[in-house]
C-alpha cells in the first residue's frame, strides 16, 4: 500500500476506493440533497457510481493518488474527496460530503490532505478547482486553500446554458491548459 492510500486527520480516514464502497458511494451521490449546484450530476443506478469508481481506480494506478472514499474515524461515510488527474493537466480538487456533515469544517481537511499528497506524488503538476460560480461553499474552500481565481466562463456540457464555472490554481496556468481544462 503506497503512503496516500490511506490517510489520517484529526476526524478523519481517507481511504483508497474498494469494490466494497459502491453500495456507501452510491447512496451518497444518489442524495439530491448532494446535488443542490448541479442536479443533473446525481446518480440513478449503481452503474453510474461502479463507472465512477473504475474511473478513480484507474487514477490511482496510473498516477498513485486519486480520489478517497472518507469515513470517520467510527467507519460512518463522509463523503468522498481529493485529487483526481484531469486530462493529464492538472491536479483536480474536489469532494462531495453526505449533506448532514456540511458546515463542520470537514472539507477544508479532505483539501488539506488532497493538496499534501499532491504535492507529495507530482509536485510539478497545478493543483486546480473547476466549480459552479454559485456554489459558494466550494468557492471558499478554493480560496481557504490558497487557489486563485484564474478563469471564469460558461461550463461546457452544462444543461443549464447559464451556468458559470470558475477555475482555481495553486499557480499560474499557460493559456492552454486553461483552455483545455474548461473546454469540457
Amino acid at each position: 500500500m503506497n503512503p496516500e492510500e490511506l490517510v489520517r486527520t484529526e476526524r478523519l480516514v481517507l481511504t483508497r476506493p474498494v469494490p466494497a464502497d459502491l453500495d456507501d458511494v452510491f447512496a451518497l451521490y444518489s442524495d439530491p440533497g448532494v446535488w443542490e449546484h448541479l442536479p443533473s450530476g446525481r446518480h440513478t443506478d449503481p452503474a453510474t457510481t461502479r463507472r465512477l469508481l473504475d474511473h478513480v481506480e484507474a487514477g490511482w494506478e496510473a498516477m498513485g493518488l486519486g480520489s478517497w472514499v472518507v469515513r470517520d474515524h467510527d467507519g460512518g461515510l463522509v463523503g468522498t474527496g481529493g485529487c483526481d488527474l484531469r486530462l493529464g493537466l492538472a491536479w483536480n480538487l474536489g469532494y462531495r460530503l453526505a449533506r448532514d456533515r456540511w458546515g463542520r469544517g470537514l472539507a477544508q481537511e479532505v483539501v488539506r490532505a488532497a493538496l499534501a499528497a499532491a504535492a507529495r506524488v507530482r509536485p510539478d503538476v497545478a493543483v486546480t478547482a473547476y466549480l459552479l460560480e454559485h456554489n459558494a461553499r466550494s468557492r471558499a474552500a478554493a480560496e481557504r486553500a490558497g487557489l486563485d481565481l484564474v478563469w471564469r466562463g460558461p461550463d461546457a456540457g452544462n444543461p443549464d446554458p447559464a451556468a458559470v464555472r470558475l477555475l482555481y490554481a495553486d499557480r499560474p496556468l499557460s493559456a492552454i491548459v486553461v483552455r483545455e481544462l474548461t473546454a469540457t
